[in-house]
């Protein structure tokens, strides 16, 4: 049996972002993932054509472009680039106009002066009350609750961007926020369709600070995708590791961490194999996985699996990709292409198809999150195709459908293939002879998805959902909020931790400086072994 100061379990970007702060405090690590190839729901390969570079789950990181926890590794000396599409997002109207979010707010507002006068202003004057407090409000949101330092930064300039009314406005349904705002509407789709990025409903509190914090990443550090395909940003983290002496070990399923004495002390695989813990267990697993599967139910604390009975996962998903020939035939193409495009209708039409998934009841029109992906970073595909993807969010638990009434649930081939028809038929009423120029469709469903990532719970990206029942010390039961699990070095390091969802690598970076933290408490003599 071998030794390790600590173990990660997965080789998602969260657990790739808590090896790398171990090692950079000296301690010894080992990685073991389950897959046959590190990177969790951040992987691309040529798998739907040859000649196509295609993302498996994410695409677009603007989370991970803003977190310190990424930022700090300089992962750009270890092969990362970054790649941006002429335009952030857009979102194509009834009328045949677009809603842009360009990198460059003053384009973004001249776009949305021309649509609706005064729009533009309306549009600034968010943005500079954002310069203000964006920078507090993001690193607050990614640091481990209760966020002190930043906590303070951002009280201190509460004032300057109106005090409690800012705050309210945060909390605020994002629909109603952009109906206060603004006059027209492309704002207001944009807004709405950032706030869809996650789980919450659009008329849901909660929802208006996650649709201006989407946006306004969105104008100041875009939505970047790493050149060459996702899978590039997980590699550089892998390198960072193997030059500074960790291990990463694939097909490595771990089926059991052991605790003696409340303590985590070791991780066993499927095939038998044993590996000992000296510090830390960081588990970059889904919270159902851990406490549900790999403790024994013994280990698990009592409160932790009293709360475990209300844990709520968030919606499942159908991701389509497809091999263009040709680009993307919008029926009017926009002034700057963008690479993330929302297709939804208005915020009416989005907020009713939030509010089927919510209700257990599949879209008859779905909110589409889609991007294309060479237009973002043109090594994806030869030139003149299109590398481009789409996913759309279903219910975990069907209860009806309001489409054609033919998807049960299942999400059999067949249901995967005649959802990803109505999602197609979607970008056909927008892309005329968007059908035409396909060379290759790939589906993936609730199933496929957790096949090649298990973490993704029938299909959910978010690793619980994001509403605010199961947020900061809610999350993932109420009372932890942090990666501490109620077992002695054991850590909690997933989108299931508190902040949640997105690749920004912050439940990773929270998981290791707990363990570091703890281990100099435990260990307040000897600050070596720190």
């Amino acid at each position: 049996m071998t030794h390790h100061d600590a173990v990660v379990v997965g080789s998602g970007p969260n657990g790739l972002v808590a090896a790398n702060h171990l090692l950079d405090a000296g301690w010894s690590v080992l990685v073991l993932e389950a897959q046959p190839e590190i990177g969790g729901a951040v992987r691309s390969a040529r798998d739907v054509h040859p000649d196509f570079v295609h993302d498996t789950f994410s695409s677009f990181y603007p989370l991970g472009a803003a977190s310190p926890a990424l930022q700090s590794l300089d992962l750009e000396s270890h092969g990362l680039r970054w790649s941006h599409a002429p335009a952030v997002l857009g979102h194509p109207l009834a009328d045949g106009e677009w809603a842009l979010l360009h990198r460059d707010r003053e384009v973004t507002a001249h776009l949305m002066e021309l649509q609706h006068p005064g729009d533009g202003d309306a549009w600034l004057a968010l943005c500079q009350q954002w310069d203000r407090i964006g920078d507090q409000v993001v690193q607050s949101l990614l640091a481990p609750f209760p966020p002190v330092r930043a906590g303070l930064g951002a009280l201190r300039r509460l004032r300057s961007v109106g005090g409690l009314a800012f705050v309210q406005e945060m909390l605020t349904p994002v629909a109603d926020v952009a109906r206060l705002r603004f006059g027209g509407e492309a704002p207001r789709v944009l807004l709405a369709g950032n706030a869809g990025h996650a789980d919450i409903p659009l008329t849901s509190p909660g929802s208006g600070l996650m649709g201006v914090l989407m946006s306004m990443l969105g104008q100041t550090v875009g939505f970047p995708v790493p050149e060459g395909g996702a899978g590039m940003l997980t590699q550089a983290l892998a390198r960072r590791i193997t030059s500074l002496g960790g291990e990463i070990l694939c097909d490595r399923e771990v089926t059991r961490i052991e605790v003696d004495g409340s303590r985590a002390v070791a991780v066993r695989t499927g095939d038998g194999e044993r590996f000992g813990v000296r510090r830390a267990v960081i588990a970059d697993v889904s919270a159902t996985a851990l406490f549900g599967r790999l403790l024994a139910p013994d280990d698990v604390p009592t409160r932790v699996a009293r709360g475990m009975r209300s844990f709520q996962l968030d919606p499942g998903t159908v991701k389509v990709d497809w091999a263009l020939s040709g680009e993307v035939p919008w029926g009017r193409a926009p002034s700057y292409a963008p690479g993330t495009v929302h297709l939804g209708g208005s915020v009416e039409q989005m907020s009713l198809a939030f509010h089927q998934v919510s209700s257990q009841t599949v879209p008859a029109a779905p909110f589409l999150l889609s991007g294309q992906m060479t237009t973002s970073d043109p090594t994806r595909s030869p030139s003149g195709t299109e590398s481009f993807w789409a996913y759309s969010h279903v219910p975990q638990q069907v209860r009806t459908d309001a489409g054609d009434g033919t998807i049960t649930g299942r999400w059999d081939t067949a249901e995967c293939e005649r959802y990803a028809d109505r999602m197609q038929q979607q970008l056909e009423e927008l892309a005329p002879g968007f059908g035409d120029r396909v060379l290759e469709r790939r589906v993936l469903g609730p199933h496929e998805l957790e096949a090649r990532d298990a973490n993704l719970v029938g299909g959910a990206l978010g690793g619980g959902t994001a509403q605010l029942h199961q947020q900061l010390v809610l999350r993932p039961v109420p009372g932890l909020g942090r990666a501490e699990t109620g077992v002695g070095g054991l850590y909690l390091g997933s989108a299931s931790a508190h902040p949640g969802g997105g690749v920004h690598g912050a439940p990773g970076r929270n998981a290791a400086r707990a363990a570091l933290l703890h281990h100099r408490v435990r260990w307040p003599r000897d600050r070596r072994r720190a």
